[in-house]
Protein backbone atom coordinates (compact mmCIF):
# COMPACT_ATOMS: atom_id res chain seq x y z
CA UNK A 1 0.00 0.00 0.00
CA UNK A 2 2.92 2.36 0.72
CA UNK A 3 3.93 2.52 -2.95
CA UNK A 4 0.45 3.50 -4.08
CA UNK A 5 0.03 5.98 -1.23
CA UNK A 6 3.35 7.54 -2.22
CA UNK A 7 2.27 7.61 -5.85
CA UNK A 8 -0.99 9.29 -4.92
CA UNK A 9 0.79 11.84 -2.77
CA UNK A 10 3.38 12.62 -5.46
CA UNK A 11 0.72 13.02 -8.12
CA UNK A 12 -1.33 15.23 -5.84
CA UNK A 13 1.72 17.42 -5.21
CA UNK A 14 2.48 17.83 -8.90
CA UNK A 15 -1.04 18.19 -10.25
CA UNK A 16 -3.23 21.27 -9.90
CA UNK A 17 -6.52 19.89 -8.66
CA UNK A 18 -9.61 21.70 -7.48
CA UNK A 19 -10.94 18.98 -5.23
CA UNK A 20 -13.20 19.63 -2.27
CA UNK A 21 -13.41 17.32 0.71
CA UNK A 22 -15.48 14.20 0.01
CA UNK A 23 -19.15 15.06 0.30
CA UNK A 24 -22.49 13.55 -0.59
CA UNK A 25 -24.97 14.72 -3.19
CA UNK A 26 -27.39 17.36 -1.86
CA UNK A 27 -30.24 14.84 -1.68
CA UNK A 28 -28.45 13.02 1.19
CA UNK A 29 -27.59 14.02 4.76
CA UNK A 30 -24.60 12.99 6.88
CA UNK A 31 -25.31 14.30 10.37
CA UNK A 32 -22.99 11.84 12.14
CA UNK A 33 -19.95 12.50 9.92
CA UNK A 34 -19.35 8.90 8.86
CA UNK A 35 -19.24 9.96 5.17
CA UNK A 36 -22.29 7.90 4.16
CA UNK A 37 -25.92 8.92 3.73
CA UNK A 38 -28.04 8.83 6.85
CA UNK A 39 -31.28 6.86 6.95
CA UNK A 40 -34.07 9.44 6.47
CA UNK A 41 -35.53 10.48 9.82
CA UNK A 42 -38.91 11.05 8.21
CA UNK A 43 -40.60 7.63 8.07
CA UNK A 44 -42.55 8.70 4.97
CA UNK A 45 -39.23 8.84 3.07
CA UNK A 46 -38.27 5.29 4.06
CA UNK A 47 -39.15 2.32 1.85
CA UNK A 48 -39.98 -1.31 2.66
CA UNK A 49 -40.29 -3.05 -0.75
CA UNK A 50 -41.93 -6.46 -1.08
CA UNK A 51 -39.14 -7.57 -3.47
CA UNK A 52 -35.50 -6.72 -2.84
CA UNK A 53 -33.20 -6.33 -5.85
CA UNK A 54 -29.56 -7.43 -5.48
CA UNK A 55 -26.69 -6.78 -7.89
CA UNK A 56 -23.08 -7.94 -7.88
CA UNK A 57 -20.43 -5.68 -9.38
CA UNK A 58 -20.22 -6.26 -13.17
CA UNK A 59 -16.66 -7.60 -13.38
CA UNK A 60 -17.43 -10.89 -15.09
CA UNK A 61 -20.21 -12.76 -16.90
CA UNK A 62 -23.48 -11.92 -15.05
CA UNK A 63 -24.98 -15.29 -16.06
CA UNK A 64 -22.23 -17.11 -14.13
CA UNK A 65 -22.83 -15.06 -11.02
CA UNK A 66 -26.62 -15.40 -10.98
CA UNK A 67 -26.08 -19.07 -10.09
CA UNK A 68 -23.21 -18.33 -7.70
CA UNK A 69 -25.35 -15.95 -5.64
CA UNK A 70 -28.55 -18.03 -5.74
CA UNK A 71 -28.04 -19.75 -2.37
CA UNK A 72 -27.10 -16.47 -0.72
CA UNK A 73 -30.27 -14.82 -2.03
CA UNK A 74 -32.40 -17.68 -0.69
CA UNK A 75 -30.73 -17.19 2.69
CA UNK A 76 -31.48 -13.46 2.48
CA UNK A 77 -35.13 -14.25 1.74
CA UNK A 78 -35.31 -16.27 4.96
CA UNK A 79 -33.75 -13.46 6.97
CA UNK A 80 -35.85 -10.63 5.53
CA UNK A 81 -39.13 -12.43 4.80
CA UNK A 82 -39.04 -10.95 1.30
CA UNK A 83 -38.40 -12.13 -2.23
CA UNK A 84 -34.84 -11.27 -3.32
CA UNK A 85 -34.06 -11.02 -7.03
CA UNK A 86 -30.67 -11.00 -8.80
CA UNK A 87 -30.15 -8.05 -11.16
CA UNK A 88 -27.41 -8.71 -13.78
CA UNK A 89 -25.96 -5.23 -14.31
CA UNK A 90 -23.69 -4.65 -17.31
CA UNK A 91 -21.74 -1.62 -16.13
CA UNK A 92 -20.78 0.33 -13.02
CA UNK A 93 -22.70 3.34 -14.29
CA UNK A 94 -25.89 1.29 -14.73
CA UNK A 95 -25.51 -0.15 -11.24
CA UNK A 96 -25.10 3.28 -9.64
CA UNK A 97 -28.01 4.73 -11.59
CA UNK A 98 -30.25 1.82 -10.60
CA UNK A 99 -29.64 2.44 -6.88
CA UNK A 100 -29.98 6.21 -7.27
CA UNK A 101 -33.32 5.69 -9.03
CA UNK A 102 -34.60 3.30 -6.34
CA UNK A 103 -34.49 0.17 -8.52
CA UNK A 104 -31.62 -1.48 -6.60
CA UNK A 105 -31.66 -2.14 -2.86
CA UNK A 106 -28.65 -4.34 -2.03
CA UNK A 107 -25.41 -4.40 -4.00
CA UNK A 108 -21.72 -5.12 -4.12
CA UNK A 109 -19.93 -2.18 -5.74
CA UNK A 110 -16.36 -2.56 -6.91
CA UNK A 111 -13.55 -0.77 -5.12
CA UNK A 112 -13.30 2.20 -7.46
CA UNK A 113 -17.02 2.86 -7.94
CA UNK A 114 -17.80 2.60 -4.21
CA UNK A 115 -17.15 6.32 -3.49
CA UNK A 116 -19.34 7.38 -6.41
CA UNK A 117 -22.13 5.03 -5.28
CA UNK A 118 -21.86 6.45 -1.74
CA UNK A 119 -21.86 10.06 -2.91
CA UNK A 120 -24.45 9.84 -5.66
CA UNK A 121 -26.66 6.81 -4.95
CA UNK A 122 -26.93 6.74 -1.17
CA UNK A 123 -25.04 3.47 -0.78
CA UNK A 124 -24.41 2.49 2.85
CA UNK A 125 -21.56 -0.08 2.62
CA UNK A 126 -21.06 -2.34 5.62
CA UNK A 127 -19.47 -5.62 4.48
CA UNK A 128 -16.60 -7.07 2.50
CA UNK A 129 -15.45 -10.58 1.71
CA UNK A 130 -12.36 -11.74 3.60
CA UNK A 131 -10.28 -14.84 4.14
CA UNK A 132 -10.72 -17.10 7.16
CA UNK A 133 -8.06 -15.12 9.08
CA UNK A 134 -9.86 -11.80 8.41
CA UNK A 135 -7.31 -10.61 5.82
CA UNK A 136 -8.87 -9.09 2.74
CA UNK A 137 -8.23 -7.29 -0.50
CA UNK A 138 -6.63 -7.72 -3.89
CA UNK A 139 -3.78 -6.23 -5.88
CA UNK A 140 -3.69 -4.27 -9.09
CA UNK A 141 -1.49 -5.95 -11.68
CA UNK A 142 -0.27 -4.73 -15.04
CA UNK A 143 -0.15 -7.77 -17.26
CA UNK A 144 1.06 -8.65 -20.74
CA UNK A 145 1.56 -11.82 -22.76
CA UNK A 146 4.79 -13.73 -23.49
CA UNK A 147 6.66 -12.29 -26.45
CA UNK A 148 4.83 -8.94 -26.39
CA UNK A 149 8.08 -7.01 -26.09
CA UNK A 150 6.97 -5.68 -22.69
CA UNK A 151 9.27 -6.84 -19.90
CA UNK A 152 8.86 -3.86 -17.56
CA UNK A 153 6.40 -1.02 -17.11
CA UNK A 154 8.50 1.45 -19.13
CA UNK A 155 8.16 -0.82 -22.18
CA UNK A 156 4.46 0.14 -22.43
CA UNK A 157 5.52 3.53 -23.82
CA UNK A 158 4.22 3.93 -27.37
CA UNK A 159 1.86 0.96 -27.02
CA UNK A 160 -1.75 0.40 -26.00
CA UNK A 161 -2.69 -0.16 -22.37
CA UNK A 162 -6.15 -1.54 -21.64
CA UNK A 163 -8.10 -0.09 -18.74
CA UNK A 164 -11.53 -1.36 -17.70
CA UNK A 165 -13.61 1.73 -16.92
CA UNK A 166 -12.96 5.15 -15.40
CA UNK A 167 -14.82 4.15 -12.20
CA UNK A 168 -12.53 1.18 -11.54
CA UNK A 169 -9.76 1.49 -8.96
CA UNK A 170 -7.42 -1.24 -10.20
CA UNK A 171 -8.67 -0.96 -13.76
CA UNK A 172 -7.99 2.77 -14.11
CA UNK A 173 -7.53 5.03 -11.07
CA UNK A 174 -4.63 3.34 -9.28
CA UNK A 175 -2.59 2.57 -12.42
CA UNK A 176 -3.11 6.13 -13.69
CA UNK A 177 -1.72 7.55 -10.43
CA UNK A 178 1.10 5.02 -10.40
CA UNK A 179 2.18 5.55 -14.01
CA UNK A 180 2.24 9.32 -13.61
CA UNK A 181 3.97 9.44 -10.23
CA UNK A 182 6.50 6.61 -10.50
CA UNK A 183 7.15 6.41 -14.25
CA UNK A 184 6.19 9.89 -15.54
CA UNK A 185 3.88 8.23 -18.07
CA UNK A 186 0.64 9.92 -19.06
CA UNK A 187 -2.23 8.41 -21.05
CA UNK A 188 -2.55 9.87 -24.52
CA UNK A 189 1.04 11.13 -24.44
CA UNK A 190 3.20 8.17 -23.52
CA UNK A 191 0.79 5.34 -24.30
CA UNK A 192 -2.61 4.85 -25.92
CA UNK A 193 -5.40 4.10 -23.42
CA UNK A 194 -8.21 1.78 -24.49
CA UNK A 195 -11.19 0.69 -22.39
CA UNK A 196 -12.43 -2.89 -22.32
CA UNK A 197 -15.39 -2.36 -19.98
CA UNK A 198 -14.63 -5.21 -17.56
CA UNK A 199 -11.66 -6.91 -15.93
CA UNK A 200 -12.39 -10.24 -17.63
CA UNK A 201 -12.45 -8.49 -21.02
CA UNK A 202 -9.01 -7.00 -20.32
CA UNK A 203 -7.60 -10.32 -19.10
CA UNK A 204 -8.98 -12.24 -22.08
CA UNK A 205 -7.78 -9.45 -24.38
CA UNK A 206 -4.22 -9.85 -23.17
CA UNK A 207 -4.37 -13.66 -23.18
CA UNK A 208 -5.62 -13.57 -26.78
CA UNK A 209 -3.05 -10.89 -27.73
CA UNK A 210 -5.70 -8.28 -28.55
CA UNK A 211 -4.10 -5.90 -26.02
CA UNK A 212 -0.34 -5.74 -25.42
CA UNK A 213 -0.94 -4.83 -21.77
CA UNK A 214 -3.74 -4.25 -19.27
CA UNK A 215 -4.29 -3.05 -15.70
CA UNK A 216 -6.48 -5.50 -13.82
CA UNK A 217 -7.63 -6.78 -10.41
CA UNK A 218 -5.77 -10.00 -9.68
CA UNK A 219 -8.71 -11.42 -7.70
CA UNK A 220 -10.67 -11.57 -10.95
CA UNK A 221 -7.72 -13.13 -12.76
CA UNK A 222 -7.32 -15.75 -10.00
CA UNK A 223 -10.92 -16.91 -10.45
CA UNK A 224 -10.56 -16.99 -14.24
CA UNK A 225 -7.36 -19.04 -13.98
CA UNK A 226 -9.05 -21.44 -11.55
CA UNK A 227 -11.97 -21.94 -13.94
CA UNK A 228 -9.61 -22.46 -16.89
CA UNK A 229 -10.92 -19.44 -18.81
CA UNK A 230 -7.29 -18.38 -19.28
CA UNK A 231 -4.06 -20.31 -18.71
CA UNK A 232 -1.10 -19.18 -16.57
CA UNK A 233 1.26 -19.46 -19.53
CA UNK A 234 -0.78 -16.83 -21.41
CA UNK A 235 -0.13 -14.10 -18.82
CA UNK A 236 2.98 -12.29 -17.61
CA UNK A 237 2.83 -9.78 -14.74
CA UNK A 238 5.12 -6.73 -15.00
CA UNK A 239 3.77 -4.84 -11.96
CA UNK A 240 1.90 -5.79 -8.79
CA UNK A 241 0.63 -3.23 -6.28
CA UNK A 242 0.14 -3.47 -2.56
CA UNK A 243 -3.29 -4.57 -1.32
CA UNK A 244 -6.57 -2.68 -1.80
CA UNK A 245 -10.00 -3.29 -0.27
CA UNK A 246 -12.22 -5.40 -2.47
CA UNK A 247 -15.93 -5.18 -3.40
CA UNK A 248 -17.94 -3.32 -0.75
CA UNK A 249 -21.48 -4.57 -0.05
CA UNK A 250 -24.22 -2.30 1.20
CA UNK A 251 -27.79 -1.11 1.01
CA UNK A 252 -29.69 1.91 -0.27
CA UNK A 253 -29.96 4.48 2.52
CA UNK A 254 -33.75 4.84 2.35
CA UNK A 255 -34.61 1.27 3.32
CA UNK A 256 -36.25 1.13 6.76
CA UNK A 257 -33.82 0.72 9.68
CA UNK A 258 -35.40 -2.63 10.57
CA UNK A 259 -34.94 -3.94 7.02
CA UNK A 260 -31.34 -2.72 6.88
CA UNK A 261 -30.62 -4.61 10.10
CA UNK A 262 -32.15 -7.81 8.68
CA UNK A 263 -30.08 -7.47 5.51
CA UNK A 264 -26.88 -7.01 7.51
CA UNK A 265 -27.75 -10.10 9.53
CA UNK A 266 -28.28 -11.96 6.24
CA UNK A 267 -24.70 -11.19 5.20
CA UNK A 268 -22.98 -12.00 8.47
CA UNK A 269 -25.02 -15.13 9.23
CA UNK A 270 -24.63 -16.69 5.77
CA UNK A 271 -23.27 -20.26 6.04
CA UNK A 272 -20.34 -20.41 3.60
CA UNK A 273 -19.48 -24.08 4.04
CA UNK A 274 -20.55 -26.03 0.94
CA UNK A 275 -22.09 -22.96 -0.72
CA UNK A 276 -21.68 -21.73 -4.29
CA UNK A 277 -20.14 -18.57 -2.87
CA UNK A 278 -17.46 -20.66 -1.19
CA UNK A 279 -16.87 -22.65 -4.38
CA UNK A 280 -16.42 -19.50 -6.46
CA UNK A 281 -14.76 -17.00 -4.13
CA UNK A 282 -12.39 -19.43 -2.43
CA UNK A 283 -10.54 -19.22 -5.76
CA UNK A 284 -9.44 -15.73 -4.73
CA UNK A 285 -9.07 -16.54 -1.01
CA UNK A 286 -12.42 -15.36 0.40
CA UNK A 287 -14.23 -17.37 3.06
CA UNK A 288 -16.69 -15.05 4.81
CA UNK A 289 -18.15 -11.55 5.13
CA UNK A 290 -16.62 -9.10 7.60
CA UNK A 291 -17.88 -5.66 8.72
CA UNK A 292 -16.21 -2.57 7.23
CA UNK A 293 -16.69 1.20 7.22
CA UNK A 294 -16.44 3.43 4.17
CA UNK A 295 -14.71 6.14 6.21
CA UNK A 296 -11.80 3.91 7.25
CA UNK A 297 -11.49 1.13 4.68
CA UNK A 298 -11.88 3.39 1.65
CA UNK A 299 -9.56 6.19 2.83
CA UNK A 300 -6.77 5.14 0.45
CA UNK A 301 -9.21 4.93 -2.48
CA UNK A 302 -10.46 8.46 -1.80
CA UNK A 303 -6.83 9.59 -1.65
CA UNK A 304 -6.11 8.03 -5.06
CA UNK A 305 -9.26 9.67 -6.44
CA UNK A 306 -8.04 13.01 -5.09
CA UNK A 307 -4.64 12.46 -6.69
CA UNK A 308 -6.35 11.78 -10.02
CA UNK A 309 -8.53 14.88 -9.70
CA UNK A 310 -11.71 12.80 -9.53
CA UNK A 311 -14.91 14.72 -8.85
CA UNK A 312 -17.99 12.77 -7.83
CA UNK A 313 -20.42 14.31 -10.30
CA UNK A 314 -23.98 13.14 -9.69
CA UNK A 315 -25.54 14.63 -12.80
Amino acid sequence: MKKLLAAAAMLLATTIVSQAEFKLDSRYQDADGDLIADIPTDASQQVDPSTLIFAYTPVEDPAVYAEVWDGFLKHMEEKTGKKVQFFPVQSNAAQIEAMRAGRLHIAGFNTGSNPLAVACAGLRPFAMMASADDSFGYEMEIITYPGSGIEKVEDIKGKKLAFTSETSNSGFKAPSALLKAEYDMVAGTDFEPVFSGKHDNSILGVANKDYPAAAIANSVMARMLERGVVKPEQIVTVYKSDTFPTTGYGVANNLTPELQDKIKDGFFSFPWEGSKLQEEFSKSGEAKFIPITFKDNWAVIRQIDEANGVEYSCQ
